[in-house]
């Protein structure tokens, strides 16, 4: 059996959210070394502060500063940093809940080592030397043997207050697409295309997936199909989409390739955008070095009867 493929993928985004009163306080405040809880209908504080009473869903508003030290309340010994974490040696996770606070905030503590970690330890913020308004204007927590601060007594009132941030989203991870869709792809660097057929319903799906989907039985049984097929479905694409170098207006199309039991997508050239139909015999084009076809075209034959793909719409 040849060895299934596995690549590295990343999937990574900004994430652009706006802020209400409560949360654009507490960032602002992070910038300015202030940190802000809000005071519930029962007379809690919380840290972080949250803009809706957890308790009776009442809006929130009361800001209230809490002291930049306070206590470890549970912990957890990262040994092994990743990538984008608050500090780049091993640290601990911990839950503090801050001198004035009622919950507890997440972040990291710098100590030597789990033996010098505790519960009930007393820690204080150590600030990030450039703030901006975020999370991380607290570089990490560090141990505090020393005068236990108070607040300040700030109103929460800023000028240029934060209104907006902006978080980067990403994935890192490993993809394995599995026995049959490795075969797949093999296949499509010899410029074949190969399906799978259910030993019950005797469809051959391409991509195969391993098994049937409709009778929940494996497929093991190897077609290969095409590499001619017929235009089933299309639409026109009129906005140019970014890092693709194809103008518009351009048409993608379900191809139903001969021998396959279902349709795959595929861009359609060679032919003005407003010729493509349904019925169109089409054909792979291949570029030097590709791993599948970069377009498909018209073979020049007649289109196909609709009672031939009407299954595969």
């Amino acid at each position: 059996m040849p060895e299934v493929l596995k690549a590295p993928l990343v999937v990574e985004f900004p994430f652009t959210r706006s802020l209400g009163p409560v949360q654009s306080a507490f960032l602002t405040g992070l910038r300015e070394r202030v940190v802000l809880g809000v005071r519930t209908a029962d007379g809690r504080v919380l840290v972080p502060p949250v803009e809706y009473d957890p308790v009776t869903a009442g809006e929130l508003g009361d800001l209230v500063e809490v002291a930049p030290t306070g206590t470890v309340t549970t912990w957890a010994w990262n040994p092994a940093p990743r990538r984008g974490q608050p500090l780049t040696t091993p640290f601990a996770w911990v839950l503090v809940r801050l001198d004035g606070a009622d919950t507890a905030l997440l972040h990291a503590l710098d100590a030597p080592g789990p033996a010098a970690v505790h519960t009930g330890m007393p820690v204080r913020i150590r600030w990030a030397g450039e703030r901006t308004g975020a999370i991380t204007d607290i570089a990490c927590f560090e141990p505090h043997d020393g005068h236990r601060a108070g607040p300040t007594g700030h109103t929460g009132e800023f000028e240029d207050p934060v209104t907006g941030i902006v978080a980067a989203a990403r994935l890192d991870y490993t993809y394995s697409p599995g026995r049959a869709q490795t075969a797949y792809i093999n296949a499509l660097s010899g410029r074949r295309t190969v399906g799978e057929r259910c030993p019950s319903c005797r469809k051959v799906y391409v991509p195969p997936r391993g098994a049937c989907p409709t009778c929940g039985v494996a497929t093991s049984e190897q077609v290969e199909v095409g590499p001619r097929g017929t235009v089933t479905t299309f639409c026109i694409v009129n906005i140019k989409a970014k890092n693709l170098d194809i103008e518009v207006p351009y048409v993608y199309a379900h191809i139903a390739l001969d021998g396959a039991g279902l349709a795959l997508h595929g861009r359609i050239g060679g032919i003005p955008y407003d010729e493509v139909r349904m019925g169109l015999r089409v054909e792979p084009v291949w570029t030097e070095g590709a791993r599948y076809p970069d377009h498909y075209r018209p073979t020049g034959e007649p289109d196909a009867d609709y009672d031939t793909y009407k299954e595969l719409l």
